[in-house]
């Protein structure tokens, strides 16, 4: 069908005149407004269709995509292709009609935007901050403008009918053509066109007061999918919450597709949370639930309802109809289903009873977020006052997702969208590993590139790796390791580059797992090669050693070498040459890592976090971290962004490999 709809499309093109550039850039001279009139009859019908088929329920506006208006970018966009259409006599769309019959300057101006995409791409990092400039979310003319939708499009057929005229009267003063100029067939085109678009008025007047009208959305998501309307409808009837009765249920029975955001700020969720639920501040929470969008349901929630009542609506706007917020908040999900019933004012029956004992030693089970005071029917058999919170710090396994406790990933195993990677050797994979584990070489995610050997692969690369995998970029990846976290570390690097945002490293590994006797395997799992998708542009965390001489030239950030200190001070050397990047502080990576027997584990998140604002107190400093080949360095990336919440992270991956091989770069000892 799109190949019917796309030879159909080019055959119009020609007829309408479009194969011929002489003829396109005739309107810049005013001999031939042919472009204009194609161009805005096809706006108008557009415009006019798609809001009858929307009333009629022929189209789901669910199903669209709206362009987000990004003002910066869509304003120097519009220059740039201005003054290419004028210059070349092409846009490229015309320009694969007119290759299409044979025209060379159309191939050539093809060849130009081929060249001028490669451009765009390779100094994406440079224009970045236009590319977002003016970034206001999904809007619409008729809202800005404060105007009812039929009005707007009324007014707008208005002008092109006008315009029309226009044009026909242009030609004839310019040229002597306008053969349309006051004819029979351009006053019946003009009638019909406001006769449809008057009819708007009517006809979506029944349908607003239904569906409500379309409301402009926020973010670069897709079009609002839900009216006002229809958002204060379903408050009213509570169908946007979730009761924590059911929540507690759905969590303890392991419901699939489930997740459960704290809004909280991360101080707070660390000292209490519900078990198995995702810290996700306000400001992150558009990006983060994206994959997640209309795909099982989405619980959020906070001390209370405000905030998570605003994000739900937010979201709901955006087209996510599967967001819900947690009637009373976590302390009415504490006091609901986590107070004891020996210390409730009314009795429970015994089996309400028996549900409060089946979350309280599900929600208080040792290793998890959220411990209670007394556990299960002990604590239900005591008239001592109410047992309070306690106030430990919450273990990596539900402090943060990024990094993750065993008995997280026992709970998660089978579930739909999990994957693990296992990236120890393979004897050791083929002997035992995690039920359903890939295995995969961590060096054969890198390789010899731009002449620096062991760097992290291109993006086009990697994708090919995790397609292979069958990942999906809705998946969920477990990293799981041997002895050395920071192999994990540059497998989750490399997720970042390709814009994988869930992940999670296995803390202490595979040692830790087999110590604590849970379920291993020996068989191969099957695997189904997907097609990961290719990101749209370079990742914005790798720095080369052109940025890195700038830092510390002008100090404009903390450089931190992570190898051994005997390295850093050039004690030893297995490169070029000896030493350390001038104004470079040394924290070794071995020094966040505690080992007990065989298991090397992160060290708890609150020792990091004391021991790194020692080094860099505010959490907004630019950082710029190294080692010798990328492969250390990405573990103190890893704390340092994904674990401390420090926001302006560089990694250098051609670190002192590159360095030190460059004789024109300083060194110091």
């Amino acid at each position: 069908m799109a190949y019917i709809i796309g030879v159909s499309f080019g055959w119009v093109l020609e007829r309408a005149g479009f194969g011929s550039s002489r003829r396109l850039s005739a309107i810049f001279y005013f001999r031939d407004m042919t472009v204009l009139k194609v161009m805005f009859t096809a706006v108008i019908t557009a415009m006019i269709g798609l809001i009858y088929c929307i009333n009629l329920g022929i189209i789901d506006p669910a199903g669209l995509y709206y362009m987000p208006s990004v003002y910066g970018a869509q304003i120097a966009g519009g220059l740039i292709f201005g003054a290419g259409f004028v210059m070349g006599g092409w846009c490229p769309g015309t320009a694969a009609v007119g290759m299409a019959s044979g025209k060379i300057d159309a191939f050539l101006f093809i060849v130009g935007s081929f060249a001028g995409s490669i451009l765009f791409n390779e100094s994406f990092s440079l224009i970045k901050p236009l590319y977002t400039m003016g970034d206001s979310g999904v809007s619409f003319a008729y809202s800005a403008l404060g105007m009812s939708q039929p009005a707007f499009a009324f007014l707008f057929t208005l002008v092109a009918v006008a315009c029309f005229w226009g044009s026909e009267y242009v030609e004839r003063a310019v040229s002597g053509t306008g053969e349309y100029l006051g004819t029979p067939f351009l006053k019946a085109f003009s009638l019909a066109l406001v006769s449809c678009a008057a009819m708007l008025f009517v006809f979506t007047g029944s349908a607003r007061e239904a569906s409500g009208e379309m409301d402009p959305g926020s973010g670069a998501a897709p079009p609002p999918a839900i009216s006002e309307a229809a958002i204060l409808e379903g408050v009213g009837e509570a169908a946007d919450h979730i009761e924590p009765e059911e929540l507690a249920d759905a969590l303890a029975d392991g419901e699939k597709g489930l997740l459960v955001v704290d809004v909280r700020p991360p101080d707070e969720f660390r000292k209490f949370n519900i078990r198995g639920a995702v810290n996700v501040e306000l400001k992150d929470l558009a990006d983060f639930i994206r994959p997640y969008k209309n795909s099982g349901r989405v619980v959020l929630y906070s001390n209370g309802m405000t905030h998570p009542a605003q994000a739900r609506d937010s979201l709901a706007r955006l087209g996510y109809q599967n967001v819900y917020i947690l009637t009373d908040g976590l302390a009415g999900f504490t006091e609901r289903c986590l107070k004891p019933v020996s210390l409730r004012k009314e009795p429970l029956s015994a089996s309400d009873a028996g549900k409060v004992a089946k979350w309280r030693r599900f929600f208080n089970a040792a290793g998890t977020a959220g411990v209670i005071a007394g556990d299960g029917a002990a604590a239900d058999k005591t008239d001592a006052p109410a047992a309070p919170v306690l106030k430990t710090e919450v273990p990596p396994a539900t402090a943060n997702l990024r990094l993750v406790e065993t008995v997280w990933l026992k709970d998660k195993l089978g579930s739909a969208g999990l994957k693990i990677i296992d990236l120890r050797p393979q004897p050791e994979y083929n002997r035992s590993h995690i039920p359903g584990a890939m295995s995969l070489n961590v060096e054969s995610i890198r390789g010899f590139v731009d002449a620096v050997p062991s760097m992290l692969l291109p993006a086009k690369m990697l994708v090919e790796h995790f397609s292979m995998l069958g990942l999906s970029g809705t998946d969920h990846v477990v990293i799981c390791y041997g002895d050395k976290p920071h192999d994990a570390a540059i497998f989750a690097i490399a997720l970042e580059r390709v814009g994988h945002a869930g992940y999670s490293i296995l803390n202490g590994g595979f040692a830790k797992w087999e110590a604590e006797k849970y379920p291993v395997d020996n068989r191969l799992p099957a695997v189904t090669r997907s097609e990961y998708p290719l990101p749209k542009g370079p990742d914005d965390f790798s720095v080369g050693y052109k940025k890195v001489l700038e830092a510390s030239s002008s100090k404009s950030a903390v450089i931190i070498d992570v190898r051994p200190s005997e390295f850093y001070s050039g004690k030893k050397s297995d490169e070029a040459r000896a030493g350390h990047i001038p104004g470079a502080l040394n924290r070794p990576y071995t020094e966040d890592i505690v080992k007990t027997a065989d298991i090397a584990s992160l060290k708890p998140v609150d020792e990091l976090e004391k021991e790194y604002l020692k080094i860099v107190p505010s959490r907004e400093t630019e950082i710029i971290i190294h080692c010798r080949t990328g492969h250390q360095a990405s573990q103190t990336f890893f704390v340092m962004k994904s674990l401390l919440g420090y926001k302006n992270v560089k990694w250098y991956d051609g670190g002192w490999t590159e360095w030190s091989s460059k004789e024109e770069l300083p060194i110091e000892k």
